[in-house]
């Protein structure tokens, strides 16, 4: 959450962060600002999306060659422009942007107060800065040094940059918990939440660690800890092309993400996956078999999206595999006091790599002696580098904030970890396993054929934008997508969706159906088909409204629906892959007919890195 960006160098400072902005504003968009050194510190900012912060600035004298710039998730303070960053120091030399909450910050705040400090803002950030300013004046040291000394007093997580008026050419950056990526270029540095701001000047990067304090310069990049110990930095190189950051013709992000799902399978399991010779190749799993394979049971840690894979997933493994498993919400993992034993393996699952929940429960389980797997997306993040072992999705950068194709790629690596452990460990048939990998390999060619329908689910989503409730149901490895259809919903079309096992339907939730309420059945061939087709007939028979995502040939569903959106025949380990797409088309042509931002929904941003 909240998206910072910085440069320092010879290019015009401002154009470069204002960009960058625009890339990261899917971090958050209640409010945007600037600051710039030049001839004297200008600080800009507005509430509301970057747009408006650049409207706002049309006219005013923004040349510069170092600058910061940020767009806020409001966590301390509703959006407004006072609450918007970047913050003022009360001696005016200093300006500093945040991403994370510092948890003292309230008992920093009344000491400062006692010392004749006020406020201009209800955030904890400028607590933060005037309290780094106090240490710089009444101890006569450097801001680098300063900053160490506060980063020490203070609890929470961060990424902090800072700019001083009084040395026009340096960054001072620093990370616990919240991402940082500086950029490399010739006499010129750029730091970013993430890489997709700096792609477009330069592909060697440096991924800067936690409690790791950063003196940036345009010739100049200084990593230290907070010991003022010298580490030398790591630079690695992107992989990720400017293409991939752009909407390529498309009306938002998540209608280009949901349609690149062939692709991003496709590159999920290209060098993995050979159905022809039955192999799978995945080092991460290979190199670390015997923790796998023998492993007690498997917990498996997730936030919203990732965590409805997870439940896909513990279907899945369970039977292939034969090994218990659990799926936790990281959020309420990292508080509980889980029994974890050594021997147990954690899957950690996460888009960006950097949701700090995930991030502070697999902390938890490795200090217990678990194995820790991570499954994620973004490459370099601070989970990939946590974890004793994982493997990358592939699925390239995702800017809606709404997961689409991050899930799907995340069900492809998962499903192919547990076939590799199932065959090492001799619990799936040589013909079942050859049967699957062949199911996958189709995948990608199968997604195409739904994408080709998509306007067929664009007529129903019309038909039912004016719901105000909807229920999402589904049996075995499609209750999951049930759940996963009626978070998409929520999050895009502000419709309130609820997903439940069909079979709990009569345990309560049925007393909601009515004539106009929607139910959304995922009912696509399995062994619980017949059971489902009963559960249908049940809201008929009240009256309420039908949309089932079925197999291509099923004869009967088509009866029992008002509308319905057939999808290939799948094995039904796989089905899942297919029958959410249409569920992800829905929420997204629901939510563009009632005019809402479906890249930007009300209240979320992506990369959950505070609590």
């Amino acid at each position: 959450m909240c998206g910072i960006v910085g440069y320092t160098g010879h290019r015009e400072a401002y154009p470069v962060i204002l960009k960058g902005l625009k890339r990261l504003e899917y971090r958050g968009y209640d409010s945007s600002g600037v600051a710039l050194l030049n001839g004297g510190l200008h600080v800009y900012k507005k509430k509301g999306k970057v747009t408006e912060l650049e409207e706002s600035l049309i006219g005013q004298p923004v040349q510069a060659h170092i600058g910061i710039g940020h767009t806020r998730w409001a966590t301390h303070g509703e959006p407004s422009d006072r609450n918007a960053h970047p913050h003022r120091s009360a001696s005016g030399r200093l300006a500093m942007i945040h991403n994370g909450i510092i948890e003292n910050y309230a008992l920093i705040k009344k000491e400062l107060q006692s010392k004749g400090y006020t406020f201009q803002s209800d955030t904890d950030t400028e607590v933060l800065l005037h309290f780094i300013d106090d240490i710089q004046q009444h101890n006569d040291c450097s801001l680098e040094e300063a900053v160490r000394v506060a980063l020490k007093r203070v609890v929470g997580a961060y990424c902090i940059l800072l700019i001083d008026e009084q040395d026009p050419h340096t960054i001072i950056a620093a990370r616990k918990g919240s991402p940082l990526v500086i950029g490399i270029g010739k006499g010129e540095h750029f730091l970013a939440s993430d890489a997709s701001p700096i792609i477009e000047y330069t592909k060697e990067v440096v991924y800067v660690n936690d409690y790791e304090l950063a003196i940036v310069r345009p010739d100049e990049l200084i990593l230290k800890n907070l010991g003022n110990e010298k580490i030398t930095p790591y630079i690695t190189k992107l992989d990720m092309e400017l293409a991939a950051i752009e909407k390529g013709g498309y009306d938002h992000f998540m209608l280009k993400e949901i349609h690149e799902q062939p692709g991003t399978i496709y590159d999920c399991l290209r060098g993995r996956l050979d159905a022809k010779a039955g192999t799978i190749t995945m080092a991460g799993v290979q190199n670390n078999i015997e923790q796998l394979k023998n492993a007690q049971r498997i917990v498996m840690i997730a936030c919203g999206t990732s965590w409805h894979a997870g439940l896909v997933a513990e279907y899945i493994v369970e039977e292939l595999c034969r090994i218990p498993v659990e799926v936790e919400y990281a959020s309420e993992f990292r508080y509980r006091n889980p029994v974890v034993h050594p021997g147990d393996v954690i899957i950690a699952i996460s888009q960006s790599g950097e949701t700090a929940d995930t991030i502070v429960a697999i902390e938890k389980a490795k200090e217990q002696g678990a194995f820790v797997f991570g499954v994620v997306n973004a490459v370099g993040s601070s989970i990939a580098r946590l974890s004793h072992a994982g493997a990358y999705t592939h699925a390239g950068p995702e800017i809606g904030v709404a997961s689409t194709k991050a899930f799907t790629a995340q069900l492809a690596v998962l499903t192919m970890v547990a076939l590799k452990i199932a065959r090492e460990k001799g619990t799936i048939s040589e013909e079942r396993y050859l049967h699957l990998l062949t199911e996958l390999e189709a995948l990608p060619e199968k997604v195409a054929a739904i994408l080709q329908n998509a306007a067929e689910v664009e007529a129903i989503a019309l038909k039912y934008k004016d719901a105000t409730d909807a229920l999402f149901l589904g049996r075995g490895y499609n209750f999951p997508v049930a759940l996963e259809g009626a978070l998409k919903l929520k999050e895009i079309s502000y419709i309130h969706a609820e997903g439940y096992p069909a079979a709990e339907m009569k345990h309560g939730p049925i007393a909601l159906v009515t004539e106009t309420l929607p139910v959304v059945f995922v009912a696509t061939k399995d062994s619980y088909h017949e059971k489902i087709i009963s559960n249908m007939q049940e809201i008929k028979a009240r009256k309420g409204k039908v949309i089932s995502i079925i197999t291509e040939g099923d004869a009967i569903s088509p009866t029992l629906s008002d509308d319905c959106f057939a999808v290939p025949p799948a094995d039904e380990i796989v089905a899942p892959l297919l029958s959410v797409v249409p569920l992800q088309l829905l929420s997204y042509y629901v939510g563009v007919a009632k005019g809402y931002d479906v890249d930007k929904p009300r209240n979320l941003a992506k990369s959950v890195t505070v609590e």
